[in-house]
């Protein structure tokens, strides 16, 4: 896979991630249910905005690899949303686990890019101490909020 192929794939994960997260910020501002949204509020923004972060980040890399971005989240995007929306209905444990799952499932792409020898120095510096890191501070961030979840 070239850089620009690899980048496009992490690009539509962040895409759907940012689509996820508003999805599930839009249903807390709806519905005291979920709960805590006083607390959790801050964590979906800040997740929220780390990925719109690593979406430009990875715009601006395919840009200047004389790629062109993509601009949709094709059919993985497509399914995390229908996933979140059903994990919104069902309460805050689901929701919660429906994100964590997008996000190892982005984890898992990430350490999948940097396994692949023909990927610039450049592409894998970001990958390596910007992108992978968030990741994985979003995904103990859910852990946490996970051990304390109930509906």
């Amino acid at each position: 896979m070239d850089n620009i192929e690899t980048l496009n794939k992490l690009l539509k994960n962040e895409l759907s991630a940012t689509e996820t997260y508003q999805q599930a910020l839009d249903k807390l501002g709806e519905d005291a249910e979920l709960g805590e949204s006083e607390y959790l509020v801050p964590i979906y923004e800040s997740h929220y905005e780390n990925h719109e972060d690593a979406v430009s980040s990875l715009q601006a890399l395919i840009s200047r690899l004389g790629g062109t971005p993509c601009e949709d989240t094709g059919a993985w995007g497509t399914w995390a949303k229908i996933v979140q929306g059903g994990a919104n209905m069902l309460g805050k444990t689901a929701a919660l686990k429906a994100l964590q799952t997008g996000e190892k499932s982005g984890a898992e792409d990430y350490e999948e890019a940097l396994q692949d020898a023909d990927l610039s120095s450049d592409v894998r510096s970001v990958i390596e101490t910007k992108l992978l890191p968030a990741q994985q501070t979003h995904i103990r961030t859910l852990d946490r909020l996970l051990e304390g979840a109930v509906d």
